[in-house]
């Protein structure tokens, strides 16, 4: 590994798109949760393909790690250049290039976010449906398969993008998938790089799927005796075949951090945050059905929210939930993690979670898209007490053997990263050697962001 003859072959190269300088390395080793300050020896800006295939030719030839960075807003630590290297910014690859308004899909570069591409898109009548809280990049959320409060409706970035141009880690660029709605030629390496958290290419091109703006949008909450009712209410949902645009379950401990964060004066009981969207009188018919259902599981305090001001300000406060968390202990850091389970066994893994807190001594609030089974601990730590920090590392084990005992996925939503990665032989078993054989297929060096996903060999 030769990661200074890299840099000072990529300086006339790049000229001013490479930063040496430490402020710059140091803002790019940040991230939002308990990982150490990580800085990478330089960053670079590529502001096209053509960048990032000149790049990578280079880095490979001289076995320079290379992590790609979108909006930095991944809770598993994907972004960082743990090995050193170069950080790949695509933040100035960032524009819509097509819009297809008849095929509903559009053409754009990484590094646009999306709440940038809704903007772009609003005088279309058209929307990109994928919503993980965080105004991430696209090309961030389709490298770790992100979903969010609307997946229960929309989908996962899986099912929402159709095609992808990446360059792979020797500069070869690729694409894969087409704007056709389906495909039967060929091994899927559209859904293989989705998800592959930067370890197989760096994707630098999405085609996306967009959808019509429903005609209404009613947004309503109410709140539940205990957790395990406001579960089962989901649960009941789910299987009457009420169509959601958004569930989400908030424990006590959550509502809790809205009240200190967002000064939200809210009753510290479980609630619901519900959306319903699709004709006015689909919509309302939805959200009726849904108020009946939950008042038999002893729901009660509904609202509805109808006006776009008020359902902003219910959402933008359910996206503060890290925040949140953070606002309810004395560190100002959060060990986030979250698992995703058969619908049916929601109620125990949620209810498992709130006792490993208690037993652990942590603070702790849970949080989720729990229409598809995945919900979110948090937990407000200090990375200055071990001791603290043991504990949610005990915690986050056994929340991750449980979610395996009940069938279900280590992580529905952050992915693996760094934080995972142990995890990854007892979910997976022999099927991780097929993935390690992808790995070095596709990427020899191993410069593309190693140290994430798979876990060392013993």
């Amino acid at each position: 590994m030769s990661i200074d003859t890299a840099i000072s072959r990529l300086k006339p190269l790049l000229g001013n798109k490479l930063s040496l300088s430490q402020a710059d390395r140091n803002l790019h080793g940040q991230n939002e949760t308990y990982y150490p300050l990580t800085p990478p020896d330089a960053v670079a800006y590529p502001a096209n393909t053509q960048d990032v295939c000149d790049i990578l030719k280079i880095c490979n030839e001289e076995h320079c790690p290379v992590t790609a960075y979108g909006a930095a807003s991944s809770l598993e630590g994907q972004h960082l250049a743990v090995t050193g290297g170069i950080s790949l910014d695509l933040r100035d690859m960032n524009q819509v290039l097509e819009v297809n308004a008849e095929d509903l899909n559009a053409v754009v570069q990484p590094g646009i976010t999306r709440l940038r591409l809704n903007e772009e898109l609003r005088a279309t009548g058209l929307f990109f449906p994928v919503d993980p809280g965080a105004d991430a990049s696209i090309g961030g959320m389709a490298a770790t398969r992100a979903s969010g409060t609307t997946a229960v409706r929309y989908g996962t970035m899986r099912e929402n993008v159709l095609a992808l141009e990446a360059v792979m880690a020797d500069g070869t660029i690729i694409r894969t998938g087409s704007r056709a709605q389906k495909s039967s030629t060929g091994y899927d390496l559209n859904h293989l790089l989705i998800g592959s958290e930067g370890t197989l290419g760096i994707i630098t091109e999405l085609t996306v799927r967009l959808r019509g703006r429903p005609e209404a949008t009613i947004a309503a909450t109410c709140r539940f005796p205990t957790v395990k009712d406001a579960v089962d209410c989901v649960i009941l949902t789910i299987q009457s075949g009420v169509p959601m645009a958004r569930i989400e379950l908030l424990d006590e401990m959550m509502v809790k951090g809205f009240n200190a964060y967002s000064k939200a004066n809210l009753p510290e009981e479980p609630h619901l945050f519900l959306e319903f969207d699709g004709t006015s009188g689909s919509a309302r018919e939805q959200a009726r059905t849904f108020e009946e259902l939950a008042a038999d599981l002893g729901a009660r305090g509904w609202k509805t929210a109808e006006r776009p001001e008020d359902r902003k300000a219910l959402w933008t406060m359910r996206h503060s939930a890290h925040y949140a968390t953070a606002a309810l202990g004395k560190g100002g850091r959060i060990w986030p993690t979250d698992v995703c389970v058969p619908i049916s066994q929601l109620a125990e893994a949620v209810l498992q979670a709130q006792r490993d807190a208690v037993r652990l001594g942590l603070t702790s609030t849970i949080v989720g898209h729990v229409g598809d089974g995945n919900f979110h601990a948090g937990l407000s730590v200090d990375p200055s007490d071990p001791d603290e920090m043991a504990r949610a590392e005990q915690f986050s084990n056994a929340l991750a053997e449980t979610a395996l005992r009940l069938g279900g996925t280590v992580s529905g939503e952050h992915g693996v990263g760094l934080g995972k990665q142990k995890f990854m032989k007892a979910e997976h078993g022999p099927a991780l050697a097929y993935m390690r054989a992808i790995k070095e297929s596709f990427d020899p060096n191993n410069i593309l962001n190693p140290g994430k996903m798979l876990p060392l060999r013993n």
